[in-house]
């Protein structure tokens, strides 16, 4: 039997009504969490709210059509796994969804084992990432740990500068999550002594303190950090932006273009 992740959730995106009740309710009794959209305007307000799993989208829809509402999901969330659904041949509306970073297309009516396995497909690209954390905090180490270990990923502990440096040397991973007020050597200057290290390495810093450390934030966003964040973390915002950075990467790996 297939494992269901908890609370692995889908977003169904059709016109109609009965269709897309019929797949939320087949959905559902296989465990995921569902919700559902009528249109392309309804989906993207949806994944604005919340990620999901998995976005199923008709391509084909009144309002805002499946193509247009993909543009839009991955402007709001660039790491969203959409999965189109056609019940007609429409090669130009297909191009341009793949086109725009569609995960996948499905003919209706749709095999659901198909979908479940295309989820899981997106699961293992995500699980086993690896994140090195960079902080002198205890309760930041464990709290970070239990979430993302949770989430399917692989974590690494540092507490200081040349823990980081050595971490980095034994092995290679996809995130550094480091705080920039470290004693003896800031955040910033491990960050900077990592990508002189390793060029591909990718940081969401993180700081108590936003007002003092202002100009090491800045230095660190203009030093190519993906984001900088203020504590206590908002875990959702911290897991949606680890995502976007694991799925870009991959994303890179797989096709060999940058997004």
């Amino acid at each position: 039997m297939t494992h269901i992740p908890a609370q692995t959730s889908i977003l169904i995106v059709d016109d109609d009504t009965s269709l897309r009740r019929t797949m939320a309710m087949i959905f559902e009794r296989r465990g995921y969490v569902v919700e559902t959209a009528a249109n392309g305007v309804e989906a993207v307000a949806r994944v604005r709210d919340r990620p999901f799993d998995m976005v199923l989208m008709d391509i084909r829809m009144p309002v805002l059509d499946g193509v247009q509402a993909l543009k839009q999901i991955k402007a709001l969330r660039p790491a969203a796994v959409v999965t189109m659904m056609t019940g007609f041949a429409i090669e130009d509306l297909m191009a341009d969804a793949l086109a725009e970073g569609a995960f996948a297309l499905l003919d209706k009516p749709v095999n659901i084992d198909e979908v479940i396995a295309l989820i899981e497909r997106a699961q293992q690209l995500r699980q086993g990432a690896l994140i090195l954390i960079d902080d002198d905090e205890p309760n930041v180490h464990t709290t970070l740990q239990n979430i993302l270990t949770q989430q399917g990923y692989r974590v690494l502990l540092a507490r200081n500068h040349e823990e980081v440096l050595t971490q980095a040397h034994e092995c290679a991973f996809d995130v550094l999550l480091v705080d920039l007020g470290l004693p003896a050597f800031n955040g910033l200057d491990t960050y900077l002594a990592l990508k002189a290290k390793c060029p591909q390495a990718v940081a969401i810093v993180f700081t108590a303190c936003p007002r003092e450390l202002h100009d090491l934030a800045e230095l660190a966003r203009n030093s190519d950090a993906y984001t900088c964040l203020s504590k206590p973390l908002d875990i959702d915002c911290l897991l949606e932006l680890v995502r976007e950075v694991v799925g870009k990467k991959r994303y890179q790996q797989e096709t060999g273009l940058s997004v």
